[in-house]
């Protein structure tokens, strides 16, 4: 959430940010809301001092009359000052509400667009395999291959689950360790995160827990959602603590069951493990300091290529349009990688990194105190360091090999096991 303040000084660029990123929000409606907050505190207060006048007042010697007026007054400003909270309460809430609904502003050099079309490319690794035969797809080489079953899970679960099978297992296994040493060596702190959030903090992290657009699942009868990602448990971690300067950034890395309605979500793209219900996903979260958090973010985003490069992936990075932020992000990088079984092979997004600022410490009450002594937000960031499922089509797609076995991408060979996935002899 933006600083109310900071809405009504700069109204017009807040509002040109909405219409960059393809946004519905008000700031003038923030504004006359604010201001009108502003002039209820000063007649509350007025009031209240008048109160507190005739509270002075009764504790002089009186005669009957005169004490009898005073006690009258004083119970009709005690009325004007309960109406005055009372109405400065759902001037309050309306504002909060209202100002929620307007995004972080946009990192002056984000793509300006309204949706992933204007997404730029910063940077390409690697090329693209050329087959000497036609690649499959990873729904076809993981059924033949005896790891991956969409029918059964669909029969048990509905559309959209999966079940991993056999050397399935100890990939997806293989993965999140492999990522996860490397995160280790870097000194993060490792967490194994609860896969339910109450609604405040999908609120305070920028995430929509209820209602019709909403992705995420929410629990019948709790205040709680199934999360759609760590970064929300992680996020939340701190909410309305006073975080020790010194402790600043504080680097966590999160494991956790991510689930997601993917309302909306059909495509020829994403079929497969490419869009599911359910996934394993390592997360990256920090909480920094407000002057070190684009240094931050450019780590973040090297850590995932450092990921992605020692898989062998061909890969590419994308610097997010406006449009395509997502309303917490300031800035955001997506890291693409080759997937040989869409079509003649197309590039599909495999981690996201975000700088939010202090959009969402904002929202979910999470400071430090500065140099002064003075509470100020923090910056939170976060970063995928490995969607488990995605990274299993691109090393599927790439590594397969014409006699339809996959081959093992060498950094995971020592966590797998094997260097080959190879057809079952049945």
């Amino acid at each position: 959430m933006l600083d109310y303040r900071f809405i009504v000084e700069n109204v017009d660029a807040v509002q040109q940010n909405i219409k960059n990123r393809a946004m519905d929000a008000d700031p003038a409606a923030v504004t006359a809301l604010y201001n009108k907050r502003a002039a209820l505190i000063t007649s509350v207060q007025e009031l209240q001092h008048e109160r507190n006048e005739n509270a002075a007042a009764m504790k002089a010697k009186l005669d009957d009359a005169s004490r009898q007026k005073l006690i009258l007054e004083g119970k009709v400003l005690k009325e004007k000052i309960a109406e005055g909270e009372e109405e400065l309460h759902k001037i309050e809430e309306e504002l909060l509400r209202e100002a929620k609904k307007i995004p972080n502003m946009a990192h002056p050099e984000a793509p300006i667009g309204k949706d992933d079309g204007a997404n730029t490319i910063c940077s390409s690794h690697g090329t693209p395999v050329a087959f000497n035969f036609k690649p499959k797809d990873h729904v076809v080489l993981g059924q033949e291959l005896d790891i991956i079953d969409f029918d059964t899970a669909t029969k048990v679960s509905g559309t959209k689950f999966y079940y991993l099978k056999n050397e399935g297992v100890l990939l997806e296994l293989a993965l999140v360790r492999y990522a996860l040493d490397i995160l280790l060596k870097k000194g993060w702190t490792p967490f194994i995160t609860p896969d339910i959030a109450k609604d405040e903090i999908l609120d305070g992290t920028g995430f929509n827990p209820r209602g019709a657009e909403t992705n995420v699942y929410g629990l019948e009868g709790e205040d709680s959602c199934l999360i759609g990602t760590a970064e929300i448990t992680l996020g939340g971690f701190y909410s309305g603590d006073i975080i020790p300067r010194e402790k600043l950034p504080i680097k966590m890395t999160g494991l956790s069951h991510c689930f997601r309605r993917e309302a909306g979500a059909a495509g020829r793209f994403s079929k497969g493990l490419y869009r599911v219900h359910q996934f394993t996903k390592l997360e990256m979260f920090v909480f920094c300091l407000p002057e070190d958090s684009e240094k931050i973010h450019a780590e973040l985003r090297q850590i995932e290529e450092e990921i992605f490069a020692g898989l062998e992936l061909p890969f590419r990075v994308m610097d997010i349009a406006t449009g395509d932020l997502g309303a917490p992000a300031y800035r955001k990088w997506d890291i693409e990688a080759w997937m040989p079984g869409r079509g003649e092979g197309e590039y599909g997004e495999v981690t996201s990194t975000s700088n939010c600022t202090d959009y969402q410490a904002r929202r979910l009450n999470i400071r430090y105190k500065d140099e002064n002594g003075k509470n100020r937000f923090v910056h939170t960031l976060n970063g995928t360091a490995l969607a488990v499922s995605r990274a299993i089509i691109a090393i599927l797609e790439n590594f397969q090999q014409e006699d339809g076995s996959v081959r093992i991408p060498a950094a995971l060979v020592p966590y797998c096991g094997f260097e080959f996935i190879r057809r079952k002899q049945f």
